[in-house]
């Protein structure tokens, strides 16, 4: 008689787990090059991004090249957001997908990046395409010490427009201004004109804009901020008049940026501002 603990027994079923003997071998997790690939693109653009503004700022290369980077770093973290959608797509019903990490962090990176420079997009898309903003049109405070551009009206909008046909670069440049700015006008302040300069001179110092010059007896004040990334430098003149009564003083502010076409509504905002806190009210923002 054989003894059955003498009979070799076929474990192999025996050790099969129900998974495998029902559905096969488990499947094997593919590379996720995908993931890489928007982790990549994610990081890269906002780190190209950031470098071509600071870089900007620091003269290693023009403005405009710097915007460019900006501009290019942009694209590739759209592209990245839409690689890594398309990703999530194919793998919607993948019984064994790639880990998801690589892929939501560089989307989620590229979304950071992308959707800083969309505001500023969206921006230039609402405001005037200009770069000085006065609160009087039909005579600008004048710059003395600080020069004014050479090509400030070179390339005012309008001159393709039916409307402003004969009109000079300094006359479209009031109407563009007047449509979209229609709210900064002069101010009247109740103090002599050398307390206004005192004061416009302690704010811009609190600001941290570099004082030219400050005349309270002439009733002037010129001065310069700087962005911080690309370090973009816009001048600003203040000029204060007594008004025609002698009580108070008439105040208008110029702010000028040195570089490009649109200044994306900053130098309206600076005039708001500063005229806002100069004179203690909010009068001065829509």
């Amino acid at each position: 008689m054989v003894n059955d603990q003498d009979v070799p027994q076929d474990t192999s079923e025996a050790t099969m787990s129900p998974a495998q003997d029902q559905f096969g071998p488990p499947a094997r997790i593919k590379k996720d090059y995908a993931g890489y690939l928007v982790l990549i693109a994610g990081i890269g653009a906002l780190v190209w991004g950031l470098v071509s503004a600071v870089g900007t700022g620091w003269g290693f290369w023009e403005y405009t090249s710097g915007l460019k980077g900006v501009t290019g770093a942009f694209l590739l973290g759209i592209g990245a957001i839409l690689i890594g959608l398309f990703q999530a797509w194919r793998l919607r019903k993948s019984v064994a997908p790639p880990p998801r990490t690589r892929r939501w962090i560089g989307m989620l990176v590229a979304l950071i990046y992308v959707g800083w420079v969309g505001t500023f997009l969206v921006k230039a898309l609402t405001v005037p395409a200009i770069h000085d903003v006065s609160t009087d049109l039909a005579d600008p405070p004048a710059f003395k010490t600080l020069q004014l551009r050479a090509d400030n009206l070179d390339n005012v909008p309008g001159a393709d427009d039916l409307k402003m046909r004969g009109l000079t670069p300094q006359q479209r440049w009031g109407v563009v201004h007047q449509k979209g700015y229609g709210d900064i006008r002069s101010v009247r302040i109740n103090e002599p004109v050398a307390m206004v300069i005192a004061k416009a001179e302690r704010l811009a110092k609190a600001r941290n804009w570099d004082i030219a010059i400050s005349l309270p007896a002439e009733g002037r004040l010129e001065a310069t901020e700087t962005s911080a990334f690309f370090q973009f430098k816009d001048d600003v003149v203040l000029r204060v008049r007594p008004s025609d009564t002698g009580e108070g003083s008439i105040v208008d502010m110029r702010s000028v940026s040195r570089v490009g076409l649109s200044d994306l509504g900053m130098n309206a905002k600076r005039v708001r501002d500063f005229l806002a806190d100069l004179t203690g009210t909010v009068t001065a923002t829509p």
